[in-house]
């Protein structure tokens, strides 16, 4: 694959009152703003894209070159990820709402949204639906995965509509960072917000990460750990492995410094192992795209989400009109982003609004030109929060919603919803032990078939299972009728069994569904005039793209 390397950008005043007042502006063309805001976000979509189908394969050990996928221009149309989705509700309420909007009020907004969720993310929002309000959702005494890797993942946003102003990406982070997560959870998203802030007027890579680390506590782990990386860096700076192996000794395998990791074996969702994944893809990948994409997966771990972070930070300085056309031309700007009213050209008209509230919000202007509009953007030092750790937090805030903002929470429960969706697809019928991979729930159309019930198993050995209690008539033939496909990239085993006994074990696949849609049946003439509990099956057969689709659960007879 050939080669990008990214060329200088103009800084055109670059000089910080370290007080934290303003000594200095800079200028930044409106129509240049637009480009390199585009451009950060096609780079989130693009590496997690490209990242995607080694997510958590590569856990303390380096991913073999040979298991990255090769790229192909459609990966970027990346609309189901929680990398991208998730920020986009923080986008609309500051959209709907402005830059100053209340914490309680982005909790609400979070609370009611649709999409899949896990770890931090999933648990503060169970916890804001339980009537627990911001900052509390996202603090260790209720949620266990506060130092995971979440806000890191979903803070882009925060430095692409606050363009040199990293004080503003330091702020988000405090107002929806602390939805669901604390202490250096919190930092790697101020840390990932203010890379973005600085890629708008600087391309040195070392520079940009310099500026994260400045925007959060120093005397953090998190803080701790990029310092690591950058001396390790000038210590190696052409043997990235060797990099990796000092941050796999210290931060992956010293309990030290996973003190409030969520798990504590192979696996390690810690924002600061994952953070450091981001700087070694930054740092290493010396401006060009491919090789910064391609290390960040490489080091493993959540290996979609680090990437998307490196290149949405690189591609910023890069700007939508210099990026090859391979990483652009397939996108598809009329999808809309998961549970989102966002397109791709919707979501830049509501971050340049954003942008320019924060300009002038900031203490600049936006300058009428000949050119064309400038924003000229007070240079400021930026001001981290106090030092938080999650093994040792402040008291709680006792915060909890008052009645009239728990009735804004309007959402039900993801087992509520998917039972209500269920219902419209199969009546009668339970699930239990399905996974929030891939969104399962009710799908408006799916292969020419409208009304599609999407699940996931729990895991790779707990298949998800529907159940019913049947009376099977007697002196009818009575059949059980099944209408199923799979996804275009992969399959799954149904498991059909009648009180416990197996009747039928069968791959649906594009073998077994040439067309798309397999109909299975299983006659239970065998069963007339006795009650049998029926349980179907979305077995998992190698964990990828592993959902089922059913058109139709019935029972004939006759």
């Amino acid at each position: 694959m050939k080669r990008v390397v990214c060329v200088g950008v103009v800084v055109l005043v670059a000089a910080a009152d370290v007080s934290g007042s303003a000594a200095e502006f800079r200028r930044l063309p409106v129509a240049v703003y637009r480009d390199k805001m585009a451009a950060g976000w096609i780079g989130q979509m693009v590496g997690v894209g490209w990242g995607g189908p080694t997510e958590f394969h590569s856990q303390g050990q380096i991913m073999p070159e040979a298991k990255v996928p090769k790229w192909q221009p459609g990966m970027v149309n990346q609309f189901h990820q929680d990398d991208l989705y998730v920020e986009l509700t923080f986008v609309r309420t500051l959209a709907q709402y402005g830059l100053d909007v209340p914490i309680r009020q982005a909790g609400i907004d979070f609370a009611n949204s649709g999409y899949p969720l896990w770890h931090a993310n999933h648990a503060g929002r169970d916890n804001l639906r339980r009537g627990i309000a911001p900052p509390d959702s996202g603090h260790p005494k209720f949620n266990a995965h506060a130092d995971d890797i979440d806000y890191q993942i979903e803070a882009d946003f925060s430095g692409l509509v606050a363009p040199g102003m990293p004080n503003l990406a330091i702020e988000l982070g405090e107002k929806f960072g602390r939805l669901m997560n604390y202490g250096d959870g919190v930092y790697g998203g101020q840390f990932v917000g203010g890379m973005y802030a600085a890629a708008f007027f600087e391309d040195d890579p070392i520079k940009i990460v310099e500026a994260g680390l400045a925007c959060i506590p120093a005397q953090s782990q998190y803080a701790e750990c990029i310092r690591d990386v950058l001396a390790w860096y000038r210590d190696e700076p052409t043997a990235w492995e060797k990099t990796w192996q000092r941050i796999d000794a210290k931060y992956h395998r010293q309990p030290a410094y996973r003190r409030f990791s969520c798990n504590k074996g192979a696996f390690n969702i810690d924002a600061k192992i994952n953070g450091a994944y981001i700087a070694m893809g930054l740092l290493y990948g010396q401006r060009d795209l491919e090789k910064t994409i391609i290390i960040s997966i490489r080091c493993g771990q959540d290996s979609d989400c680090n990437p998307s972070n490196a290149a949405g930070v690189l591609f910023t300085t890069v700007g939508m009109k210099r990026l090859p056309d391979r990483f652009k031309a397939a996108l598809d700007d009329k999808a809309v982003f998961s549970h989102t009213a966002y397109h791709f050209p919707k979501l830049l008209s509501a971050c340049e609004k954003i942008a320019r509230q924060a300009v002038v919000r900031s203490g600049g202007k936006i300058e009428p030109t000949d050119a064309g509009e400038v924003f000229v953007i007070p240079v400021i030092a930026p001001r981290p929060g106090p030092l938080e750790q999650c093994w040792a937090p402040a008291p709680s805030a006792n915060s909890r919603f008052d009645p009239s903002e728990s009735r804004k929470i309007t959402a039900l429960s993801e087992r509520q919803q998917r039972e209500a969706d269920l219902a419209k697809v199969a009546p009668g019928w339970t699930m239990a032990h399905c996974g929030p991979d891939m969104d399962p729930g009710l799908k408006a159309e799916f292969r020419g078939k409208k009304n599609v019930f999407l699940t996931h198993p729990l895991n790779r050995q707990t298949g998800c299972t529907l159940s019913k209690h049947v009376e099977v008539p007697s002196g009818k033939k009575t059949t059980l009728c099944m209408v199923v496909s799979h996804h275009p990239e992969g399959d799954w085993t149904l498991v059909v069994r009648a009180n416990g006994k197996e009747l039928l074990r069968r791959p649906i696949g594009p073998e077994t569904a040439p067309g798309g849609w397999a109909t299975v049946t299983v006659d239970l003439s065998p069963y007339a005039g006795k009650s049998v509990q029926l349980e179907l099956v979305n077995q998992p057969d190698g964990w990828r793209w592993e959902a089922a689709y059913w058109a139709e659960i019935a029972i004939r007879s006759e």
